[in-house]
């Protein structure tokens, strides 16, 4: 591979998740997704249930309800007020539009206690109101990315309440959103993503420290276009493979262990976000390969201090999971959380949830009806069809008929999660 190809693939890893993320942002604007209907800027999108494979977006979550919002903090200074919510779970992450996690308030951060946060511009210069947290925003376009958590249809109507009185108000009525700019029609799906790049990276510069990358990235664009052709080809394939492989995390009984996957953020440090090198990923390169593979994979993740991720595409035997076998889990003890913990399907390589009969795309400690072992253990059965037991269906995560990717989330994880005294076993397959 040519020296100039190798600077593109490493520009398409740079840019990708800026483009891919701002694509998602505009789409929640124009259409919705899902569960979430579309909101204007600055005003909060509610979903009222739980995400089901009718929401098509990277490895959503099937545990908490979303309220989203897309920020163009263009119009200046917005007051975002959060009700009380009595001791129940809930976030709202803030990301930029690099994919920074750079803020975030709820449950773990900043309490249950009802609040008041002002948002404002990087350079903002003007007087905090008294009993108000000020929350700067690095890019003109943010998301805020809430999560409430749902314990059954019938608890649905007191997170609607607390959903309905989360709110933002900017604070000059009539200033108009700018929103985000065109870019330059491209002939081909390339010429398209680069144009994208070009004009939103302008628009939202990234932090200081990859000022120079930046610069070079948009140099080699302006070269020649058939090796922007060549380079948007080759860095989509090495992307792919980054994310298949693990994307640079360690691997533990063929668990990713994602739980540095988001830690990429430098430069940004709100109300609720950790400076803290235990959660920072300083080496510039893998940094920038590390964002383009979360962005993918699980687009406006968490940090682990918050909920921790970890993933599998694999078997005991180092075979790919695939809804033609029968697998087993077994969680022993069961993930120490101080919130609470969930089991997810998805299919590959979409890594979206997956129609079945059981209508169960998720398995956790909220799950009812889960049967455990005398130990206070819990063995989990994957496959596509259902189990012939009663125990079996109980504990039973349906699968696709083709290849899949379970996640485990563990939301407030313990410090033994963290650190890795707490692993988990690989997922055995039981039959031939």
């Amino acid at each position: 591979m040519s020296t100039a190809q190798d600077d593109l693939i490493a520009a398409y890893l740079y840019g990708f998740p800026l483009v891919f993320n701002l694509d998602q942002v505009a789409r929640y604007v124009a259409t919705g997704v899902g569960k979430n209907p579309a909101a204007t800027w600055n005003t909060f999108s509610h979903a009222r249930t739980l995400a089901d494979p009718d929401d098509t977006f990277v490895t959503i979550n099937n545990d908490t309800v979303y309220s989203l919002a897309q920020l163009d903090m263009g119009v200046g200074p917005i007051l975002l007020t959060v009700p009380e919510t009595a001791g129940r779970y809930y976030v709202l992450q803030f990301v930029s539009a690099w994919t920074d996690n750079f803020a975030y308030i709820g449950h773990r951060a900043t309490g249950s206690d009802a609040g008041r946060f002002l948002l404002v511009p990087a350079d903002w210069a003007g007087q905090t109101p008294d009993e108000v947290t000020v929350v700067r925003v690095p890019t003109r376009i943010a998301s805020i990315v809430g999560r409430w958590a749902v314990d059954g249809d019938d608890d649905l109507p007191a997170v609607h309440a607390l959903q309905d009185a989360t709110i933002l108000t900017p604070l000059d009525a009539d200033a108009v959103p700018r929103g985000l700019p065109g870019p330059a029609a491209g002939a081909t799906e390339a010429a398209v993503f680069w144009a994208k790049y070009s004009t939103w990276s302008r628009e939202f510069p990234p932090a200081p420290r990859d000022a120079d990358l930046h610069r070079a990235t948009l140099a080699q664009l302006a070269d020649d276009d058939a090796d922007a052709e060549a380079g948007y080809v080759a860095g989509r394939a090495a992307l792919d493979g980054i994310l298949a492989s693990g994307g640079g995390n360690e691997l533990v009984n063929g668990w990713n262990l994602a739980c540095h996957s988001f830690d990429y953020n430098l430069d940004y440090f709100e109300v609720g976000s950790l400076d803290d090198p235990a959660f920072t990923i300083t080496e510039p390169r893998r940094r920038i390969v590390q964002r383009a593979a979360a962005a993918l994979g699980g687009l406006w993740g968490n940090q682990a201090f918050e909920a921790a991720y970890i993933a599998t595409y694999i078997d005991d035997r180092g075979e790919e999971l695939t809804g033609a076998r029968t697998y087993t889990l077994h969680l022993q003890p069961t993930p120490p959380v101080g919130a609470f913990w969930s089991l997810t399907m998805y299919d590959v390589p979409d890594y979206f949830l997956v129609a079945n009969p059981a209508d169960r795309y998720s398995i956790g400690d909220r799950t009812p009806g889960l049967q455990y072992e005398p130990d206070g253990s819990l063995i989990i059965t994957m496959s596509h069809r259902a189990p012939h037991d009663s125990r079996g269906r109980a504990n039973w995560l349906p699968t696709p008929v083709g290849a899949f990717r379970p996640v485990l989330r563990m939301y407030e994880p313990a410090q033994a999660v963290l650190d890795q005294s707490y692993t988990v076993p690989a997922i055995v397959r039981i039959d031939s």
